[in-house]
């Protein structure tokens, strides 16, 4: 008998088949190497019991001069700040409506005609308010509890609805009381999932209080372009039309998708293409809503991709002044010739420009894709170039659009579709300078490069790049495992982060039956070697400034979305973790002999497991003989090449198991609460067992 010590290379490798990958690891779940030795990744939990609304893609810290630790959050929905775990509201308001447009805009309940047969509603007028489901009903003869359960034709008015419990009523006058409220404000501009706060609203009107109409909302529905609805807590009693005229209501920005949204939607491709009212045989895209945000000093200067710049004042009280929200930077004080759209802002913080890339040219008009501003030095709000300020801007020749501006140690970087420019600070009349760096280049999502070390690291279209000062790709293991396993429709959501702490650049992406970043892929740049596994996060941010690395995930139930630490504790949150590593097939002389496995002395350590949780750590060590490459694995337990599992800890000195085949792989996995694990060398004791 003989012992083997199984000295795996770091590393995982899908580009190899698993058997010609010998030697090495095949597949990993939430595993990482350090020191060349597999281990499990660290944990997570919530930086706040707090959750914010919509799905985030950027995030940005900064400490400012009064040491506030605050972090910028930006989502579909809403622009966020978030201190001491509370997550701040500063989204800008798109407009403002008062007295006379939002007196009495509030319709409680519905009234109008129809008839019950069976479980069908027909309303045939309609004089007051809408229907929902959920509308209690009532009338001359309609049985006591009727309820909407779903609409048919109608869609709050006029129409047919299904109705629980089934009854026949004759033509009557129907009342419909519910949550949903009806609000009257002409051209209003609002559209499903924009918020609106009221104020000023004097009740109660239709049994609902004032001071639950006084209250931020989401619009739930448009009804037409001077009426929407909201949902409310209570259920109205009455139909009523009120509310007062002191009313101020306030628009926050529109909000925008979630992720990239294909349509074939009437009037989209060619006119004359196909028959008169039919959709587009080539969807048309809506982008997913993204934020950039840099900060001048205290203060956060933002911008949605492709829209306006805004600013956001900390104030100058000890406390920031976390009542405020961002405005129109072109509405400061002084501001003059500010871009009115940009596709990114950015602060070059060793010379304090604002740049602004993608941007309306001076003089206004139509935004320019390749064009770069720059504002005065240390004056975020002039813009106009004189020969007595800094401000100016030039334009890259090469792509059709910028995709991306980064800050490095001594450059910005600058992306397009194509090509990768170099910006500089030249110190001259000239206030910049651009140099073309390389072609035929890509970038597959705008959050997709991160500089790690002083190098930068990105995703392109079909495989992954550093520059060091000069452009290389980076040789991937799992190249095209990665590839071919994305969702190119909903490239844009990837996004990269470093996890310092550990040497390592995290991809998180979308696999390709998947619509969200359920996907990571990392690349440990100390040890230069590759793994990969599931998790799903819309953005990262590895700072200095907080003690761990944060990230964010959305819940698409509820809307809302979480603050996680990484690399804190050894779960998934408040419950236990999958976690695996399974080696490539073993063999020997090449598979011309059968081999006979009798014993395995495990070689793991548990340190750093939560004793409080879990005082008895175990893994499970998984044994999978099979003869062949294309075999399929046994589990017949009566069988000498059936998968063997057995658990193991920290006490555990050998294991004796019987497994007889031509090659085999070893499988390490947890997931019990508490438990942390690295391999080491495991050791095997083999031998020869014939040749059939």
């Amino acid at each position: 008998m003989a012992l083997i010590k199984l000295a795996l290379k770091p590393g995982v490798n899908r580009d190899q088949t698993n058997y010609a990958g010998e030697g090495g690891w095949w597949d990993t779940e939430k595993i990482r190497f350090r020191s060349g030795y597999p281990e499990k990744v660290g944990g997570w939990l919530k930086t706040t019991i707090n959750s914010f609304i919509g799905v985030s893609r950027q995030m940005w810290g900064w400490i400012t001069s009064y040491q506030d630790n605050l972090l910028a959050v930006g989502t579909n929905n809403k622009a966020y700040v978030e201190a001491g775990g509370v997550f701040y509201d500063i989204t800008p308001i798109r407009a403002t409506f008062t007295t006379a447009t939002t007196d009495n805009c509030f319709t409680t309940a519905f009234t109008g005609t129809g008839s019950i047969t069976g479980v069908t509603l027909t309303i045939t007028a309609s004089t007051n308010g809408i229907l929902a489901v959920g509308s209690v009903l009532s009338g001359t003869g309609i049985t006591a509890g009727t309820t909407i359960t779903s609409f048919n034709t109608g869609t709050g008015g006029t129409g047919t609805y299904i109705v629980t419990p089934s009854q026949t009523v004759g033509s009557i006058t129907i009342t419909g009381n519910s949550t949903t409220v009806k609000v009257t404000i002409t051209a209003n501009g609002a559209s499903v999932g924009d918020y609106v706060t009221f104020s000023g609203a004097t009740g109660p009107v239709g049994g609902i209080p004032a001071a639950e109409l006084n209250l931020e909302y989401e619009v739930a529905s448009i009804i037409n372009s001077n009426s929407f609805t909201i949902v409310v807590t209570t259920v109205s009693t009455s139909a009523a039309t009120g509310g007062g005229t002191a009313i101020t209501a306030a628009f926050q920005l529109t909000a925008g998708y979630a992720i990239r949204t294909g349509g074939y939607g009437w009037g989209a491709g060619a006119w004359e293409r196909g028959a008169w009212g039919s959709g587009t045989i080539v969807p048309v895209y809506f982008a997913q809503q993204d934020w950039w945000f840099d900060n001048f000093d205290n203060d956060l200067i933002l911008n949605i991709r492709n829209d306006a710049i805004y600013y956001w004042t900390r104030g100058t009280s000890t406390d920031p002044d976390f009542t405020t929200r961002a405005v129109l930077l072109s509405s400061l004080s002084g501001a003059n010739a500010v871009p009115a759209i940009a596709m990114q802002i950015l602060m070059s913080q060793q010379n304090k420009h604002l740049l602004a890339f993608g941007c309306t040219p001076f003089g206004g008009g139509t935004a320019d894709p390749l064009l770069i501003r720059w504002s005065n030095q240390d004056d975020p709000v002039e813009w106009e170039p004189l020969v007595t300020n800094s401000a100016g801007f030039l334009r890259v020749s090469r792509g059709s659009r910028i995709v991306r501006a980064l800050a490095t140690r001594q450059e910005v970087l600058v992306f397009t579709d194509t090509h990768l420019y170099t910006l500089q600070f030249l110190g001259t009349s000239d206030v910049f300078g651009v140099q073309e760096y390389a072609d035929n280049i890509s970038l597959i999502s705008s959050r997709a490069v991160i500089s790690a070390n002083n190098v930068t690291y990105w995703m392109g279209q079909d495989k992954f790049y550093a520059y060091t000062g000069r452009i290389e790709t980076l040789p991937c293991t799992l190249r095209n495992y990665i590839f071919d396993n994305l969702n190119y429709d909903q490239a844009p959501q990837i996004i990269c982060g470093t996890n310092e702490g550990f040497n390592e650049v995290w991809w998180f992406y979308p696999s390709i039956n998947s619509t969200v970043n359920d996907s990571y892929v990392i690349y440990n740049h100390q040890e230069k070697i590759w793994y990969y596994g599931t998790i799903e996060r819309t953005a990262w941010l590895d700072s200095p400034l907080r003690v761990y690395p944060q990230a964010t995930t959305y819940d698409s139930a509820t809307g809302i979305s979480y603050l996680y630490d990484h690399e804190r504790g050894v779960d998934d949150d408040t419950v236990g973790m999958e976690a695996y590593i399974e080696s490539n097939n073993i063999d020997m002389e090449d598979g011309d002999s059968f081999i006979l496995t009798k014993r395995i002395i495990p070689d793991i350590s548990f340190t750093g497991s939560d004793r409080s949780a879990n005082p008895t750590p175990t893994a499970v060590l998984t044994i999978k003989p099979r003869n062949f490459p294309g075999s399929a694995y046994n589990t017949e337990a009566s069988n000498a090449q059936s998968v063997i599992e057995t658990s193991i800890d920290e006490y555990t000195e050998q294991v004796f198991i019987r497994a007889r085949a031509r090659q085999m792989a070893l499988k390490i996995s947890s997931t019990a609460l508490g438990v942390q694990w690295q391999v080491g060398n495991t050791r095997v004791d083999i031998r020869k067992s014939g040749r059939r």
